[in-house]
């Protein structure tokens, strides 16, 4: 096993810093997330037949996801700005709830994985936000990365 890579948002002192990214080429990257909203059967039933009070809950989630990838530096501080290319958020009706998966994509000189995970979080919260009138209990679970590709470290999948 090779030694690990220095954490390298940290400086010497053990500071947090912004990586500098200046010296790195952009290169095309990209990454996807998932995350579950798991629902009562009441809201399934609601979603799959379009009678949520609040109007298109996939709809509002989907925008509210791709907006949210934009805007991921604003709400990490150590992430950088970075031309966010290209966003698909996807949701699907289950009988337990809503899967929803983000991949987004770049050209530039770090990765889009703090993006996709981000697009999915809030894509998940708007579900959430849109149906919670209905059943309090609606959850968020298992928000995680599954893959990225490009960039020095290369492709990873889970």
């Amino acid at each position: 096993m090779t030694d690990p890579q220095p954490f390298t948002h940290l400086d010497s002192t053990g500071q947090a810093r912004m990586v500098d990214v200046t010296e790195k080429a952009p290169t095309v990257r990209s990454a996807t997330a998932a995350g579950f909203v798991r629902c009562s059967a009441e809201i399934v039933a609601a979603l799959r037949d379009g009678t949520v009070p609040k109007g298109d809950v996939l709809a509002v989630a989907r925008i509210a996801g791709i907006a949210a990838a934009k805007k991921t530096p604003e709400l990490l501080p150590l992430a950088h700005v970075i031309g966010v290319h290209g966003t698909a958020v996807d949701l699907k009706i289950v009988d337990d709830g809503v899967t929803v998966a983000a991949t987004v994509r770049t050209a530039d000189r770090t990765g889009v994985e703090m993006e996709a995970l981000t697009a999915v979080s809030v894509a998940a919260l708007a579900l959430v936000d849109m149906v919670k009138g209905l059943d309090k209990s609606v959850e968020i679970e298992n928000i995680r990365l599954l893959r990225k590709t490009g960039g020095k470290s290369g492709d990873w999948f889970r």
